[in-house]
């Protein structure tokens, strides 16, 4: 692990993120009242049109934005995904309060910022991208929560040295090719009578097996098993959970995920058939998610 946290040390002194870090510093801490709803705001009662310049310039030299939406003032994150529709679903589900939560592929904190107002005990999110380690750090540095954020792996839960009661894992487990592995590494992190919050895309057909893309999956090249709700159940009881519980069901449509200013890129219009929004461009099933609980 030591080895890897040396690589992202080296990620993240580069030129770009040492001077987004010291623009930040220079900013300073500016007294602001936030609120964690759907759109996390962060609301400054006394900047000048300068300094909110500037920060709006941070934010737009941290594109691409795929998970929120954030608003600093008027400036207005639009970000790829409407994230608040999948927490919201899984919202009536959360007893946080003085527990210790993980964030497995926490990208840039979204979903930790919305667990705030359940007062849990601590929050620590994982992932290794530096990209959204620094979104992080640019929301946080206004935010100034306690949330602790490493740039590190579901492989590194066994070896990091802490155990937690709830561990959210989203959108995570299609990106590994061993899933039965990972449900276990995420299992060696929770205390006893824990639980884990999980979703996955998954195909809505009855059998218990998975799709294998040959190349890519919705333009996606890291994808590399999409179950059956069965299968999935199956991998879950093979890494020894139980109380398999299925919180929701729901398509992946163009209100949750669809093409801003903020992403610079392709979106799900791009990923799906022109001609049969049913399936991706490469034929494959259009994406499903399914929401589940797990405990041990």
């Amino acid at each position: 692990m030591q080895e890897f946290l040396k690589l992202k040390q080296k990620e993240l002194n580069t030129a770009k993120n040492l001077d987004i870090l010291k623009r930040l510093e220079y900013l300073g801490k500016i007294e602001a009242k936030c609120d964690f709803d759907d759109v996390v705001r962060i609301n400054f009662n006394n900047i000048s049109s300068q300094n909110l310049k500037q920060i709006e310039d941070i934010a737009k030299q941290l594109k691409p934005w795929r998970k929120g939406p954030f608003a600093l003032n008027e400036i207005f994150i639009d970000t790829e995904w409407q994230s608040f529709i999948k927490f919201n679903l899984l919202a009536p589900h959360l007893d946080l309060c003085e527990k210790s939560i993980a964030d497995v592929g926490c990208n840039n904190g979204y979903y930790m910022f919305r667990m705030l107002p359940f007062k849990p005990k601590k929050l620590v999110g994982f992932d290794p991208s530096v990209h959204t380690f620094m979104q992080f750090k640019f929301l946080n540095h206004f935010i100034c929560s306690d949330i602790q954020y490493e740039l590190l792996g579901v492989e590194h839960l066994a070896c990091y040295g802490m155990k937690f009661d709830t561990i959210f894992c989203l959108g995570v487990i299609y990106h590994r090719s061993d899933p039965v592995k990972m449900l276990k590494e995420l299992k060696s992190a929770l205390n006893d009578g824990g639980e884990i919050f999980l979703d996955t895309m998954y195909i809505d057909m009855q059998g218990d097996f998975a799709l294998t893309p040959k190349n890519t999956y919705s333009k996606i090249p890291n994808i590399y098993f999409v179950p059956t709700i069965s299968a999935l159940q199956n991998w879950c009881e093979r890494a020894k959970f139980k109380d398999f519980e299925i919180l929701a069901t729901k398509p992946t449509d163009f209100e949750e995920q669809r093409k801003t200013e903020w992403i610079d890129g392709q979106s799900l219009e791009s990923f799906l058939d022109p001609l049969d929004n049913t399936k991706t461009i490469e034929g494959y099933p259009a994406p499903r998610r399914v929401y589940i609980k797990i405990k041990i």
